[in-house]
Protein backbone atom coordinates (compact mmCIF):
# COMPACT_ATOMS: atom_id res chain seq x y z
CA UNK A 1 0.00 0.00 0.00
CA UNK A 2 1.53 3.37 -1.06
CA UNK A 3 0.95 6.41 1.62
CA UNK A 4 -1.34 7.75 -0.73
CA UNK A 5 -3.65 5.09 -0.25
CA UNK A 6 -3.18 5.12 3.37
CA UNK A 7 -4.14 8.89 3.68
CA UNK A 8 -6.68 8.20 1.46
CA UNK A 9 -8.32 5.51 4.03
CA UNK A 10 -7.61 7.80 6.87
CA UNK A 11 -9.65 10.37 5.10
CA UNK A 12 -12.81 8.26 5.13
CA UNK A 13 -12.17 7.45 8.26
CA UNK A 14 -11.51 10.85 9.30
CA UNK A 15 -14.93 12.25 7.23
CA UNK A 16 -17.00 9.43 9.32
CA UNK A 17 -15.50 10.22 12.23
CA UNK A 18 -16.10 14.03 11.79
CA UNK A 19 -20.07 13.22 10.50
CA UNK A 20 -20.68 11.36 13.54
CA UNK A 21 -18.88 14.41 16.09
CA UNK A 22 -21.23 16.70 14.50
CA UNK A 23 -24.55 14.68 14.57
CA UNK A 24 -24.24 14.35 18.55
CA UNK A 25 -23.78 17.77 19.16
CA UNK A 26 -26.72 19.49 20.95
CA UNK A 27 -28.25 22.10 19.47
CA UNK A 28 -27.95 25.26 20.81
CA UNK A 29 -30.00 28.91 20.38
CA UNK A 30 -27.30 30.65 18.87
CA UNK A 31 -26.73 27.87 16.45
CA UNK A 32 -22.87 28.21 15.15
CA UNK A 33 -23.43 31.66 13.95
CA UNK A 34 -23.51 32.26 18.04
CA UNK A 35 -19.80 31.25 18.25
CA UNK A 36 -19.23 34.50 16.07
CA UNK A 37 -21.08 36.56 18.74
CA UNK A 38 -24.60 36.69 16.12
CA UNK A 39 -26.58 34.33 18.86
CA UNK A 40 -27.32 37.63 20.74
CA UNK A 41 -23.90 37.87 22.68
CA UNK A 42 -20.60 39.26 22.08
CA UNK A 43 -17.74 37.04 22.62
CA UNK A 44 -15.26 38.55 24.43
CA UNK A 45 -11.51 38.82 22.33
CA UNK A 46 -9.52 37.90 25.36
CA UNK A 47 -9.56 34.18 24.42
CA UNK A 48 -11.96 32.97 27.17
CA UNK A 49 -14.47 31.38 24.16
CA UNK A 50 -12.35 28.43 23.88
CA UNK A 51 -12.72 27.61 27.38
CA UNK A 52 -16.56 28.23 26.90
CA UNK A 53 -16.44 25.86 24.16
CA UNK A 54 -18.23 21.86 25.40
CA UNK A 55 -15.83 18.76 25.11
CA UNK A 56 -17.62 17.96 21.52
CA UNK A 57 -16.94 21.36 20.23
CA UNK A 58 -13.37 21.03 20.93
CA UNK A 59 -13.05 17.49 19.47
CA UNK A 60 -15.14 19.29 16.37
CA UNK A 61 -12.53 21.90 15.68
CA UNK A 62 -9.47 19.69 15.92
CA UNK A 63 -11.73 17.15 13.50
CA UNK A 64 -12.18 19.91 10.96
CA UNK A 65 -8.46 21.73 11.40
CA UNK A 66 -7.11 17.96 10.67
CA UNK A 67 -9.25 17.43 7.72
CA UNK A 68 -8.32 20.61 6.28
CA UNK A 69 -4.96 19.65 6.74
CA UNK A 70 -5.11 16.24 5.24
CA UNK A 71 -7.20 17.28 2.33
CA UNK A 72 -4.28 19.86 1.48
CA UNK A 73 -2.13 16.82 2.16
CA UNK A 74 -3.86 15.33 -0.84
CA UNK A 75 -4.77 17.38 -3.19
CA UNK A 76 -0.53 17.92 -3.46
CA UNK A 77 -0.34 14.26 -3.83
Amino acid sequence: MTIKGFLEILFILLCAALMGVILMQHRKSGGFSGSFGGGGTQMDLSGGSWQRMTQMTKVTVVLVAVFMALSFLLALL
